[in-house]
Order: structure tokens, then C-alpha cells, then sequence
């Protein structure tokens, strides 16, 4: 009898010990749970709103390789990155994943717009970015304040927006796809290479002269040779510049030569030096990456990225030549959602109307939209 009761006891304190153990690693689950969920990065950049999978028979339908896109998405431009979300989603099979870099109070906005059938099996992933990130590296005008665009520098912290990833793209909200991303995330880079951009001087790209000295298309027209900083740079002043509003990163690479770093090392020094050109109405976005990325670039193909199709109301290309281009790109001041843009029927093919209807009030009022 005084056995059974040893073994009862012992039967008891086992099971007591049991459920300790579960409940300790509960907590501890949900503790890091709840880190993960809620714990800002060290970059302010917090993830809100993620869409994990598509329904099964739509990912039937579409490759299992996860195709990584960060887009920029600001209030009073939301209509152009929904046009070019959806141009990419519909023109792909592949599994291709948006991170969508926002302010918080742009949220609610495009959480709405990404409700719409076109658009609710798309796969996606918010980020608030916190423009306090920026402090010390940008300098603003009080007179044009209203004019800082801080979603501009999202580019320069993708490893922040995807950590996971080997290979990302980076698009502009002023563009269109029209071919499958896939061939873009499938550029080859070369050994040592963190990116991929097109060339200003590739042969679909028209050089655009600016007024003053230097040109859009070459160093000078970016960055101030007058400067001793630049000098000591050794940079040829007439080196092919190249745009960044389209471009393949390796993450591998850029995180082991502290890209991000180096980019905000060269934003603060133009702070106290005033080093990127005036000639190009005060540019601050492109001079960084063009110091960094000096001749350690690889090259996407022009047709990646036929631009300035928003340098003038004109049209630049033939008929033919914009139904073959595999991505436009509207950089300029025309928009195609604000004054008389050129091919903007190109764009409004892709356009999805706002369902908060505040977007089609900013398009009659497209002085407040600026070239990038």
C-alpha cells in the first residue's frame, strides 16, 4: 500500500513537471513572437501588414522561386504604385512577393487599394519607414520642407526590407512592366558586384541635356568637381552615369561591403560639404550611389528600363518601340497621372481606380507632383 502511494506521488510530481516545462516553453515562444511582431528594427523600419501565401490553386498556377520586389509608396503618389504592382503581378507566373515601403499614415490608404479583386491574391508585405532614419544624412530646406520626399532613400536600405533574400529588385512608382520580371530578378552580376542598373548612355536612353554645365547622363551633371572631396574621388567627370530607379541588388554582397553604411556616409558628408551639383534641381538621391557604385556595377538591359519618358509632354518613341520595351519609366516631371504625360495610355491600362477616390482629385492638381 505504502508503495502505491510512492508511485502516485511520483506519478504526480512527474506530470507537475511536465506542464512546467511546456508552460515555460510557451512563454518563451510567445515572448519572441511578440518581438518579432512588434520590435522595430534598429532602422525604424517595421513591418505592419504581411499576406503570407496566395490560395492554393493560384499558387498551383505560379512558380514556387519567391521573386522579391521593393517599391516606395507615398500618400499623394499610391495610384502610380498600384499601377505598376499590378502591371508586374499580371504580366508574371512567378511567385513574386511585394514589400511595399510606406508611411504610417499611408497604411490604411493602401491596405484598401490592395483589397480590390486585381489585386487580393497578390502577395505582399508593408513597412513603415520612419524618415528619422535620415537625421544627420539629409539636409532640408525649411522654404521647401513639404518638398522632402523621404520614401526616395527606401533604395538605400533593402537589406533592412528583405534580410533573408539573396537577390532583390528595386523599382520606381513612375513605371510600368510590360515583359516578366523574372528575366530582370535573373540578371547576372558580376563577382563582386552589389548591383545592377542601366546605363545613361545605353542606345535606348536619349542623353538629356541640362542647362548649365554637365549633363544627365555623365558624372559631372551630378556631383560638384569643384569640391576637393570629389577630386581626391579620382572619378572621371564624363563617366556614364546610370539610373536608379530600376535595379537588381545581391544582398550577399551588399551587406558584406556595407553598402548602406557607405551610402549614408556620403549623405552626411554632402550635409557639411555640399558636394552633389546643383545642375539637376537638387538631386540627393542618385549622387550617393553613384559614388559608391563607381565602375563596380553590373549593367541591366536598356530594354529594363526605357526612362525619361516623363522629361516632356513629347513623345520620344515610336509606337512600336514603347509595345516592345520590357519596362517604362516616366522619370521626369511629367507623370502619367499628372499633367499631359506622353504614352499615358500605356499607363492607364495598368491603373487601378482609387476605392477611397482621393487619388483622381490629386491628378487634376499635378503641380504637386515632381521629377525624382
Amino acid at each position: 500500500m505504502t508503495l502505491r502511494k510512492v508511485n502516485i506521488s511520483i506519478l504526480i510530481v512527474a506530470v507537475v513537471i511536465f506542464l512546467l516545462v511546456i508552460h515555460h516553453n510557451f512563454i518563451s515562444l510567445s515572448d519572441f513572437l511578440r518581438r518579432e511582431l512588434s520590435d522595430p528594427s534598429p532602422l525604424g523600419l517595421q513591418p505592419i501588414d504581411f499576406i503570407p501565401a496566395a490560395p492554393q490553386r493560384l499558387a498551383d498556377e505560379r512558380n514556387d522561386k519567391e521573386i522579391p520586389v521593393v517599391i516606395a509608396a507615398s500618400d499623394e503618389r499610391l495610384g502610380g504604385a498600384i499601377a505598376a504592382m499590378n502591371s508586374i503581378y499580371q504580366n508574371t507566373r512567378a511567385n513574386v512577393v511585394f514589400h511595399i515601403v510606406t508611411l504610417n499614415d499611408t497604411v490604411d490608404h493602401l491596405r484598401m487599394w490592395l483589397r480590390i479583386p486585381p489585386l487580393k491574391n497578390m502577395r505582399y508585405r508593408i513597412l513603415d519607414f520612419d524618415p528619422r532614419v535620415l537625421e544627420g544624412k539629409v539636409q532640408v530646406d525649411p522654404q521647401k520642407a513639404d518638398k522632402f520626399k523621404p520614401l526616395t532613400f527606401a533604395r538605400f536600405y533593402l537589406p533592412s526590407f528583405v534580410p533573408h533574400a539573396e537577390k532583390v529588385i528595386y523599382v520606381d512608382d513612375d513605371v510600368i512592366v510590360q515583359g516578366d520580371i523574372v528575366e530582370l530578378y535573373n540578371t547576372p552580376l558580376k563577382p563582386g558586384h552589389a548591383a545592377a542598373f542601366s546605363d545613361d548612355c545605353d542606345s535606348t536612353s536619349s542623353k538629356v541635356a541640362v542647362r548649365g554645365a554637365g549633363n544627365q547622363y555623365n558624372y559631372i551633371g551630378f556631383l560638384d568637381y569643384k569640391k576637393e572631396t570629389i577630386r581626391k574621388l579620382a572619378m572621371k567627370a564624363n563617366t556614364c552615369s546610370f539610373n536608379p530607379g530600376v535595379f537588381v541588388a545581391n544582398l550577399t554582397e551588399w551587406k558584406l561591403q556595407n553598402i548602406t553604411k557607405q551610402l549614408e556616409k556620403w549623405m552626411a558628408l554632402n550635409v557639411v560639404e555640399e558636394l552633389y551639383s546643383k545642375t539637376l534641381a537638387g538631386s540627393i538621391t542618385t549622387p550617393p550611389l553613384l559614388i559608391v557604385f563607381y565602375k563596380q556595377h553590373s549593367s541591366i538591359d536598356p530594354m529594363w528600363n526605357v526612362r525619361h519618358l516623363g522629361s516632356s509632354a513629347g513623345k520620344r518613341y515610336s509606337p512600336q518601340f514603347v509595345e516592345a520595351a520590357k519596362l517604362l519609366h516616366w522619370n521626369g516631371h511629367f507623370k502619367p497621372w499628372g499633367r499631359t504625360a506622353s504614352y499615358a495610355e500605356v499607363w492607364e491600362k495598368w491603373y487601378l481606380p482609387d476605392p477611397a477616390g482621393k487619388f483622381n482629385l490629386i491628378r487634376r492638381h499635378s503641380e504637386a507632383y515632381e521629377a525624382k
